[in-house]
């Protein structure tokens, strides 16, 4: 049905849309902790394997790099199935969502106790690796990537590609079926 499919590329859009919303976001905590990070090109401890995203997500990925799927390989099992023996992702442009803010010191609120009695409590955390250069404790919180509201709109987004379901499916998965 031609409403489905335009539901669905429109999904596909705003996907486009929220992912460089999410690097510009990125972009203005790395220059803030300009020095201290220790993210770069071929760090990889961050990309370990079994990672599920959204079924959005792994279309863009399907669509952008169909032929590594098709032709390529995965990375040996224990890491990313993108990464290349470098180290580097295979699929960067279209990576998803919880690819692009890894390393960051990371911001999130959680509801702790009973319900009625439940306390909101806020909890950080970071890469090991830009840990010693960044508690996250010491941080202001405009200093940290906020874990949720982002998280929230992809949720939609994935609705409207998904049919009103949340469906995850794993990296090392699209291998093997092409574009």
């Amino acid at each position: 049905m031609p409403g489905d499919a335009e539901g669905r590329e429109g999904a596909l859009r705003d996907l486009v849309a929220l992912h460089c919303e999410v690097d510009e976001g990125v972009a203005r905590l790395e220059e803030r902790h300009a020095g201290r990070l220790q993210c770069g090109r071929g760090c990889s401890s961050c990309c370990v394997d079994e990672i599920t995203v959204f079924a959005v997500e792994a279309e863009r990925i399907r669509r952008s790099y169909g032929d590594l799927l098709a032709e390529g390989s995965p990375h040996a099992p224990g890491a990313c199935a993108f990464l290349d023996a470098a180290g580097s992702c295979r699929v960067y442009a279209a990576r998803p969502y919880v690819c692009r803010s890894q390393g960051l010191p990371l911001r999130w609120l959680e509801e702790m106790g009973e319900e009625e009695g439940a306390e909101i409590v806020e909890r950080r955390d970071i890469c090991p690796l830009n840990i010693e250069s960044l508690p996250p404790s010491v941080l202001r919180e405009e200093d940290c990537w906020q874990i949720g509201p982002i998280e929230l709109r992809l949720g939609e987004i994935e609705e409207r590609f998904s049919h009103g379901r949340l469906r995850r499916l794993g990296l090392r998965t699209l291998f093997g079926r092409g574009a």
